[in-house]
């Protein structure tokens, strides 16, 4: 049976759903960083920028995946909420033949664009080879990420972010022993990468499917043909849920890019820096993102069974875990972040101008935190377009457009810079705060 997340103790129930969950995504950062690691063992620049470059485009293309899946999480979180066990097996039926021709449609239209989104990205002309063919291996393998993505949004909308982790930890093995096998002995070089990549992840669609039938894992949803037809009322459900906060990661990844351009503009050294500061930010932003996932399936159950109290207070709670981590990174990373960035290079004014920058963008982790949990509600509320509003807003208003003026105004520092990123996720956390308020005073008894 389903995992129960609307009774108990509520920080307990956070515990158990969010540490899993955020080792699973902490080992698929580390997934990512491991072909280009061992790319960088056996291949030149141009080997390790074309890797460098086609995993941002796949981290792109899996965020909108995940995006796409989160109705399923919330659909089935508020059907074990309610005890309809069998609009289970409807969810997972449609959510099945949507993302079977998502698969298809992203697949087909990625492979005949792969040499215009290299050129889109501006690859240098020595890597381009090398990228296309990375990308090109890497597309063909978007239905065992479509495929994964789809399971383990099953399993959090039944309270399970174990068994995902297992599975991904075991990907992650097996994704590093074939990237020393291609790229080392076998000389395949960045397709090599690639290769590893895609068949780690079918490996890992191969065990969750091998564990679902063997019944190694809690996974009791009965399949039938009538499941597989398409419900009107369910599709637009997981339409109106899913495609905003998909829509909202990938506003969120070009607003990224947009960054990543300007500071391109202003030299080598405050490129790098960006860059460097970047990857710092993505770790710290893996706990945010687990409150979001938290609090997004621990309260659509909390909805489902009308228990709205306990939905509220997953929230604060929720709230809390994160901004209190976010406000702690922020003290401790005005201490320690020219030790952190000195991991990452030995350049002077690199460490610098990341130093300049950390120390304002690292406050965004607490702030953002806010937002994240706020959004997580939403979706469990069905009102995920609210998660994309807010984001569009700040990032066209104050992230992007901030981070353009203070490029200009202060040329000798990011300090500025990371304040506009900063004052982006503070005005979503503002307009997720109002909606909220809206949200609960019309929800009380007149």
């Amino acid at each position: 049976m389903p995992r129960n997340l609307y009774e108990g103790n509520i920080l307990k129930n956070i515990g158990l759903f969010s540490v899993p969950f955020l080792i699973a995504n902490f080992l698929q950062t580390l997934y990512g960083m491991a072909d280009l690691f061992i790319i960088g063992q056996f291949t030149d620049a141009a080997g390790i920028t074309a890797v460098a470059v086609g995993s941002q485009v796949m981290h792109f293309v899996t965020v909108i995946l995940i995006g796409l899946t989160m109705g399923t999480t919330v659909l089935m979180g508020q059907a074990v909420g309610a005890s309809r066990h069998r609009s289970l097996s409807r969810i997972l039926g449609n959510t099945s033949v949507i993302f079977t021709a998502v698969a298809v449609l992203f697949t087909a239209i990625l492979l005949a664009a792969a040499p215009q989104v290299v050129s889109l990205l501006s690859t240098p002309s020595e890597a381009v080879s090398g990228t296309t063919r990375y990308l090109v291996v890497c597309f063909l393998g978007i239905p065992f990420i479509t495929a994964y993505n789809v399971i383990a949004a099953s399993f959090r909308g039944l309270g399970d972010t174990k068994s995902p982790m297992y599975f991904v930890t075991a990907s992650c093995v097996v994704n590093i022993g074939l990237d020393f096998l291609f790229v080392g002995p076998l000389h395949m070089g960045p397709e090599g990468a690639a290769l590893a990549t895609v068949l780690s992840q079918l490996f890992c669609v191969v065990i969750t499917l091998a564990a679902i039938k063997l019944k190694k894992v809690r996974f009791e949803i009965p399949l039938s043909c009538s499941d597989l037809r398409l419900n009107k009322a369910i599709f637009w459900s997981l339409v109106k849920i899913g495609l905003p906060v998909a829509c909202q990661e990938g506003f969120i990844q070009v607003s990224f890019l947009f960054i990543t351009l300007i500071a391109n503009s202003r030299g080598l050294e405050i490129a790098a820096a960006v860059g460097v500061v970047e990857k710092i930010i993505c770790f710290l932003f893996l706990v945010p993102s687990a409150m979001l996932s938290s609090v997004s399936a621990i309260s659509a159950q909390c909805i489902g069974a009308e228990r709205y109290d306990r939905a509220r207070k997953t929230l604060y709670s929720g709230i809390g875990i994160a901004a209190g981590f976010g406000l702690i990174c922020g003290i401790l990373f005005q201490f320690v972040s020219e030790p952190v960035l000195a991991l990452f290079t030995d350049d002077a004014q690199v460490i610098t101008y990341g130093t300049q920058y950390l120390h304002a963008y690292v406050f965004d982790c607490m702030v953002a935190g806010i937002h994240f949990c706020f959004s997580g509600y939403f979706c469990a509320c069905g009102l995920s377009i609210v998660s994309f509003i807010h984001n569009a807003v700040s990032i066209v208003t104050l992230r992007v457009p901030g981070a353009y003026l203070a490029s200009v105004w202060y040329p000798d520092t990011l300090f500025p810079m990371g304040i506009a990123t900063l004052s982006g996720s503070f005005l979503s956390a503002v307009i997720c705060a109002v909606v909220y308020l809206v949200l609960e005073y019309r929800r009380k008894p007149r």
